[in-house]
């Protein structure tokens, strides 16, 4: 039994087709194929079911899946201890972050990061928050950005920053008038929001949610972009909430619209999560340093109420 015979086996179990898992794994198809076939006899057992379309994983096979995820995790840990110990910070690293936080956040740490770690590869995607929980679970991601607090057993979350909310209101809107925003001055009708599957969108209904306006005979518009949403709202069809960073890419014009909240404001905390087991962490922790330094110069807000992420309610 070899440490590339269980990688390959994960590679099948997550894809469920050979050759997809042989390209995956950078092998011939063959070359896998025999050697799972090799553990398998070794073993004396069939982890796959070959005559289903998707193969389909064995009883005993999804035991013996779940222990190569441990096994083969252990192994990378060894090469990170050895690294640690030589105080060395590289190799590649893919990052996930969540699409309301790359397009302000990248460009602010990212030249700062490369600099300062010459050696490490990051690999930077982005995806939902549901996407990178998962490639977190499957070892497809090393670390990813998103809004938390999540509760997620075994993610471990480290706090970035307090991004407060911001309101753009256009003239033409009810607030329009109002030097500073309230909670209970919101409501979700005449918010516009970005489209399911974002994270900030769920935070905005949760924090309506404590709103006492009740207004429904109205329309609501969903935009998967915020830029979108500020040109709506400049033509008429009502307001929407801005993450603060973003608001600092407006032109002067659009900056006489925004509306800050009383204190607390509401914000969400942005965090770098990883999976406990926390493998290459002395690069999680060298990401962690370089952002958290960089943010805190851009965002001087201290009195905030954080707002949870998840569409639970309150």
């Amino acid at each position: 039994m070899t440490i590339t015979q269980l990688q390959y086996v994960l590679a099948v179990a997550e894809y469920r087709n050979f050759t997809l898992a042989a390209q995956k794994s950078f092998v011939t198809q063959p070359t896998l194929s025999m050697q799972v076939q090799k553990l398998e006899d070794e073993l004396d057992v069939l982890i796959f079911d070959r005559g289903k379309k998707p193969i389909s994983i064995t009883e005993v096979g999804k035991k013996i899946v779940d222990q190569a995820k441990n096994i083969v995790a252990e192994a990378e840990r060894i090469k990170d201890i050895v690294d640690q110990d030589k105080g060395f910070i590289g190799g590649d690293f893919t990052l996930g972050i969540i699409p309301t936080v790359m397009p302000t956040l990248l460009p602010m740490f990212l030249p700062t990061f490369v600099k300062r770690y010459p050696k490490v590869n990051l690999i930077i995607k982005e995806q939902s928050t549901e996407t990178l929980i998962r490639n977190i679970h499957d070892g497809h991601l090393d670390a990813a950005i998103a809004a938390t607090p999540l509760e997620i057993e075994y993610i471990k979350e480290k706090p970035l920053y307090y991004e407060p909310f911001v309101g753009y209101v256009p003239n033409s809107h009810r607030l329009a008038n109002a030097k500073e925003l309230a909670v209970e001055d919101l409501n979700i009708q005449d918010i516009l929001l970005l489209q399911d599957g974002h994270c900030f969108r769920d935070g905005v209904i949760n924090l309506c949610q404590s709103s006492r306006n009740n207004i429904t005979e109205h329309f609501q518009i969903e935009s998967g972009s915020f830029e979108t949403l500020v040109n709506l709202s400049n033509e008429g069809m009502g307001m929407t909430l801005l993450p603060y960073l973003n608001t600092l890419e407006l032109d002067t014009k659009k900056m006489q619209n925004l509306k800050h909240f009383k204190n607390p404001a509401p914000a969400r905390e942005i965090s770098l999560i990883h999976h406990k087991s926390e493998l290459k962490i002395q690069i999680t922790e060298a990401l962690k340093d370089v952002i958290s330094g960089i943010v805190r110069g851009a965002i001087a807000f201290q009195d905030v109420k954080i707002i949870s992420p998840l569409n639970k309610g309150q």
